[in-house]
């Protein structure tokens, strides 16, 4: 879902300088058009981020009260195998692990779950994560933590930034609506524009640091 945010951005830098574009040719009506398709894209971007949101929380990896009961017991345990966890489909298409003697309910496996999604799962013995099929579970809970807490943290500092530009946004649809801007009185339109590129340009910087710091936090 990154990839596909980081398109939906660029896309709306293109249309916020064809915002500007169109303040300087006078042009109301496809100055309000590239406005709302901009809002249109900036808020398609934070309901793909929400549904991120979502996901994380209902697996319980919010690294604060997030951690749900389960993922603690997981952690608890000295050590976690893959063996140990089966791969079960429900009706919903939602995939979760559970331990085929019964012993656990559908989230004690997480820890293995995030191992395969981050590529930590590997029989290279120099991650030393990772010995003869097994995960310590009490060395990889706080490298997990720490990075959750910087995901969290920074997509969240940039989403308050996209929701203050929406509002932005909002200003200018008005603005241009009742035909405030033209070829003499368009620099508001322009600052906006700037503040709307530094946020494109933050996110473009922070979805790949994010995706190299979560493949290769444990390195």
């Amino acid at each position: 879902m990154g990839g596909l945010n980081t398109l939906v951005l660029i896309v709306s830098s293109l249309t916020m300088a064809l915002t500007v574009y169109y303040a300087q040719k006078g042009n109301r009506t496809l100055q309000v058009v590239m406005i709302v398709l901009t809002m249109l894209f900036g808020a398609t971007f934070l309901g793909v981020k929400a549904i991120e949101y979502t996901d994380k929380y209902n697996h319980g990896l919010v690294p604060v009260t997030g951690w749900n009961k389960k993922v603690k017991e997981d952690v608890s345990a000295p050590h976690v195998t893959e063996q140990d966890c089966t791969q079960v489909g429900h009706g919903d298409g939602d995939d979760h692990y559970v331990n085929p003697k019964g012993e656990f309910q559908w989230k004690d496996c997480s820890l293995v779950k995030l191992a395969q999604d981050h590529n930590y799962l590997t029989e290279d013995e120099k991650i030393g994560y990772f010995t003869n099929g097994e995960i310590d579970a009490n060395k990889f809970r706080d490298k997990v933590r720490l990075f959750y807490y910087i995901y969290f943290v920074m997509t969240g500092l940039h989403a308050l930034h996209m929701i203050i530009g929406l509002g932005v946004m909002l200003w200018l649809l008005w603005k241009a609506w009742i035909g405030t801007f033209g070829p003499k009185y368009y620099a508001p339109v322009e600052i906006s524009g700037l503040y709307w590129h530094f946020v494109d340009i933050v996110w473009i910087f922070l979805f790949p640091l994010l995706y190299l710091l979560g493949r290769h936090f444990l390195h």
